[in-house]
């Protein structure tokens, strides 16, 4: 009979749940962070800046796919990154402007990005990392 602090029993099986779903929820706001930072920021060096934030996403799907040894990993920042970015980019403010321009950087950050963040999740559900389907 298990009790509460035996390896295999349901206490254990619950904090690893909990530990899992908090990374989870980590990779999504890192994903929500990198997005609205990439939104307001991505024609400073124009369109340079752009090409480097498309790059970081796809690292960061890709490491965290590696780190979390699923497809998910990679998953939830790209969910994340797209959700946000998309957000900012239809929503104009009050003046009537939008946050993510229609400007050469504005187009390879949007459509490199989500390029990128696609192509990450693709390369994760190949098995290309080594890891498995889940």
């Amino acid at each position: 009979m298990a009790t509460d602090g035996a390896p295999g029993g349901d206490s254990s099986r619950r904090r690893s749940a909990a530990v899992t779903a908090g990374a989870y929820a980590v990779l999504f706001l890192a994903g929500a962070v990198e997005a609205t930072f990439g939104s307001f920021q991505y024609s400073r060096f124009s369109p340079a800046l752009a090409i480097v934030l498309c790059g970081v996403i796809f690292a960061t799907c890709l490491l965290a796919a590696w780190g979390m040894g699923s497809v998910t990993g990679a998953f939830v920042p790209a969910a994340a990154w797209l959700i946000v970015t998309f957000a900012l980019s239809t929503s104009p403010v009050p003046n009537g402007s939008v946050v993510i321009a229609n400007t050469t950087a504005g187009k390879w950050y949007l459509y490199g990005g989500t390029l990128s963040a696609a192509f990450a999740v693709v390369l994760a559900f190949a098995g290309v990392l080594g890891i498995r389907r889940s």
